[in-house]
């Protein structure tokens, strides 16, 4: 057959298959249909309500104040209608992902099991189906999310949601066909022994299955076509196959001469088809498509990571893939999505963590010219059961199997912070036992993946407990060791990272290392000017990326380093400003840009970069600076690759700013209303980014000012929150100062742990604006505010931020001095200009601990009184959380 022939017949597979009940004719070779639409959902078996896959029970639940979500069983169904003439061919349902048991049943038969929720399997359909006339088969799916003490993980910083959340294809073959049994691969598996710039060699190994009853002689064809579509290489080979017989055939194709290597800056793929003929009549019995990437790749422990010979930073980032309301079922627009936003960054790297993720990432890196590592889900501890052993090999196999061909992926893991928090803590000689059994795991896992791929490096991650990890032998397993580290956010101070990493080198001088996770988390509606670890604020993120990404990128030893994370990922068990969401990405879990993601533009891409990194924060407010000021000055960052830019406010120049670690920083001074920030670089004028912010500007003595309308204060703060759905803008506190507002007495509230200088971060019921709540003012006597006379509506919000029930202590707090807390019985009075407010209010006993109270009252102020909160204790010290006060008239 020529090779025009031959591409002729790949265009035509490539498009071939109308829906599978609705054909008339038989059609020959392989069709992939489809198979979401139509089905039921059911967690009881009794109601039953009409879905599309990808579906998961648990998009909503995971973001109630009910602690937990649900883990238990779930029910699909499905009609499927059949055709005489399909009782020849083979029949398979091929799933992408269910998470994480799995049992398919077929005419009440059943058809197939599968433990693990990140990787596809394919369930062979055709002994159960029936054929005669129009009969319609029911396909039924259990799918559970349970726990199961010998599935991986047992335990993570994200949430493990329930249901088929991945696609469904319908496949139907001939007798002949490329194996689907082998771990849930297509059967083919693509490797290139020897790449260099003048030569590359391609080795294709096939699985070749005859379901049929008779012989069959075949002609197996592998083709690799360039862009174009050419043919540059091909190999034929003749096969005999006996019925029911499985053969392995190893082809090793004719050298590409002068490849066009792939690499980030030109992802350049060619196309491998492969096809089944009938020797006899040529007829295509199947044919699948692969994509190819010439390149070769290694890691050096002195001098980092070199691809095609030449050295390659990796910087990225690590993704999790849950999206903002649809939970872990998501659209593949919006995967690709992901994809696209690391490359737009300037990144060059994805670690696909910590499972592997939908059949289009790794596509899309392949497209993009991102490289990546993957891995299965062994995270923080494991179940010393042979079942657990065994199901954890079994996820290694498919996750190679199912991705073996994919040029992006340079990378298998297999193992994260597993010593994060160890079992047996209180028995030294069962805890060294438990840490024999991990090392025995993990050298197992090693062993079975260079012996799978010897082609790809091998990886564990480790959270930064250097000594255990040596101790224990896990850094000397892998081929590189990643490090999570997150040195001046969970604990120590940012300076330790750096130390860290030289640490590393002078210990460890033969592992190559990756900074497989690092991050701060920014709460987008969290600002401040004074930044601090743990308050959540946009601004701290920024300083701690700068002070990481200039340690990674001055030292070349380090290969490369993953920001944690792309987007904010949901964890349900997580609690802090934002309650069930782990807010250290780059981007909103709406992939919304924070300004860390323009900070990573200006450090990584080569094209010219300008962005005005404040200017999401378009609503602000502040107090005038001064008596007659008729401005309130805040700060403005850009973030840029250029050495300066220049700044304009309302068309005036604030002047020219020099860039420090890409941001350059103005003193504005805004006027009420509406204000035009716009950033230009003179050497390149052409480029330029422009923001409209809001301000509104608070008097700075509000007695006698007809301008003054609301206040909105944080107690113990010193953070602005921004309430977006309200377009509420709350700022920090300040002690009382004549014609102005503020409060007497008190200290701001610092809870137990040692992460944080003032507030809590436990998840406030009953709100969804947990930062208003978080903070408070602690034995305050007074609260002040000289307002001009009119009528007004004052809110007072509390919450008892001490005691209520113990909590597990979770895994991702990496600090040991979290102490109990004392439960204190506070009660009190508030009378306001005298007359009684609120009598014996006791928040805990009233209302319950971590709570959010709102006390709301109508105030005439006459003869320039203002108003004054008195607050009078009865038994403990008075707090109050926050304040509210808007003028009526």
């Amino acid at each position: 057959m020529s090779y025009f022939k031959q591409f002729l017949f790949f265009l035509c597979f490539l498009f071939a298959g109308a829906a599978f009940s609705q054909e008339k004719n038989p059609v020959t070779g392989r069709t992939q249909i489809g198979f979401n639409e139509q089905w039921s959902f059911s967690k009881d078996e009794k109601t039953w309500e009409n879905i599309t896959l990808p579906h998961t029970w648990n998009a909503k639940d995971v973001m109630d104040d009910e602690p937990g979500y649900y883990r238990g069983f779930g029910w699909y169904k499905k009609e499927l209608s059949t055709k005489p003439y399909r009782k020849e061919k083979e029949i398979f349902l091929c799933f992408e992902g269910a998470n994480q048991e799995t049992e398919v049943y077929v005419n009440g038969t059943l058809a197939a099991k599968h433990a693990g929720g990140y990787t596809g399997f394919n369930v062979p359909l055709h002994q159960l189906l029936k054929f005669d006339g129009d009969f319609k088969n029911e396909i039924v799916i259990k799918v559970t999310n349970r726990f199961n003490e010998d599935i991986a993980p047992l335990t993570a910083d994200f949430t493990f949601f329930g249901g088929i959340y991945r696609k469904v294809d319908l496949l139907i073959t001939e007798p002949v066909h490329f194996s689907l049994a082998d771990h849930g691969a297509a059967g083919i598996y693509i490797n290139t022994p020897l790449v260099s710039a003048e030569k590359g060699t391609v080795q294709v190994k096939s699985l070749l299955e005859n379901a049929s009853l008779k012989s069959k002689s075949i002609e197996l064809i592998t083709t690799v076509y360039d862009q174009q579509g050419k043919a540059i290489s091909s190999k034929s080979s003749k096969v005999d196959l006996h019925s029911g017989e499985k053969k392995t055939m190893v082809q090793d194709l004719p050298e590409v001469k002068q490849p066009n290597l792939w690499s980030p800056e030109h992802p350049y793929l060619y196309r491998v088809a492969s096809q089944i003929l009938d020797a006899k009549d040529h007829t295509v019995l199947d044919l699948v498509s692969n994509s190819l990437g010439f390149r070769w790749f290694k890691f050096d422990a002195e001098k980092g990571f070199f691809l095609n010979g030449k050295p390659l930073k990796l910087v990225g980032a690590s993704r999790h893939q849950d999206y903002e309301g649809l939970g872990n079922a998501v659209p593949e627009s919006l995967q690709i999505r992901d994809v696209e936003l690391i490359k737009q960054m300037g990144g060059n790297f994805l670690r696909v963590a910590h499972y592997p993720q939908d059949p289009v990432i790794l596509q899309t890196c392949d497209r993009l010219g991102i490289l990546a590592s993957v891995e299965i889900p062994v995270v923080n501890a494991i179940t010393e059961s042979p079942a657990f052993t065994e199901n954890c090999k079994n996820m290694l196999l498919e996750m190679i199997r199912q991705n073996f061909n994919h040029p992006s992926v340079v990378v298998w893991a297999y193992m994260n912070e597993v010593l994060l928090r160890p079992k047996f803590s209180g028995d030294k000689d069962r805890q060294h036992l438990y840490f024999e059994h991990i090392r025995e795991l993990a050298q197992s896992m090693e062993d079975l993946t260079r012996k799978e791929d010897p082609s790809r490096y091998t990886m564990m991650a480790f959270h930064g407990d250097f000594d255990r990890y040596t101790k224990v032998g896990l850094t000397q397993i892998p081929m590189i060791v990643g490090w999570n580290l997150y040195q001046g956010w969970y604990g120590g101070d940012l300076k330790g990272f750096g130390q860290f990493l030289d640490r590393h080198r002078k210990e460890l001088p033969e592992k190559p290392v990756m900074v497989t996770e690092f991050g701060a988390d920014a709460d987008p509606r969290i600002r401040s000017f004074v930044p601090v670890r743990f308050d959540k604020s946009v601004e701290y993120a920024l300083k701690f990326s700068q002070i990481y990404l200039n340690d990674i990128l001055s030292r070349s030893f380090v290969s490369g380093a993953m920001v944690w994370n792309l987007a904010d990922f949901n964890s349900e068990t997580r609690e802090e400003t934002m309650p069930h969401i782990n807010n250290k990405g780059l981007l909103t879990s709406s992939r919304k840009p924070k300004d860390t993601y323009y900070l990573y533009q200006a450090y990584l891409l080569k094209q010219p970069f300008l962005k005005i990194a404040s200017g999401n924060w378009t609503e602000r407010t502040g107090v005038a600076d001064s008596t007659n000021a008729m401005v309130s000055t805040q700060q403005i960052q850009i973030a840029t690759n250029f050495p300066s830019a220049e700044l304009f406010l309302n068309g005036r120049s604030l002047g020219v700013q020099f860039s420090k670690d890409h941001l350059c920083t103005w003193s504005v001074p805004f006027q009420s209303g509406w204000n035009q920030i716009r950033a230009v670089n003179a050497e390149q004028p052409g480029i330029e980014d422009v923001a409209e912010i809001r301000f509104n500007l608070l008097p700075y003595p509000i007695t006698g000012s007809a301008d003054f309308t609301s206040l909105h204060v944080l107690l113990g703060a010193e953070r602005y929150f921004i309430d977006e759905q309200e377009h509420t803008l709350w700022i920090p506190d300040q002690a009382y100062r004549k014609g102005s507002w503020g409060y007497i007495g008190g200290l701001p509230f610092k809870g137990t742990n040692n992460r944080m200088t003032y507030g809590s971060d436990k998840n406030i019921l009953g709100t969804d604006h947990d930062p208003i709540y978080q903070t408070q003012q602690v034995g305050l006597s007074a609260y002040k505010m000289d307002v001009p006379d009119g009528s007004y509506e004052l809110t007072l919000f509390f919450s008892e931020l001490m005691g209520g029930p113990d909590k597990e202590a979770l895994a991702y707090n990496l600090d040991n001095n979290h102490q109990k807390e004392i439960q204190e019985q506070r009660i009190f009075n508030i009378k306001v200009n005298g007359k009684p407010f609120l009598n014996n209010l006791n928040l805990g006993e009233d209302y319950g601990y971590a709570t959010a109270v709102q006390k709301s009252l109508k105030i005439n102020v006459v003869n320039g009184t203002g108003i004054f909160l008195d607050f009078i204790p009865q038994k403990g010290k008075p707090v109050l959380n926050a304040l509210s006060l808007r003028r009526i008239n």
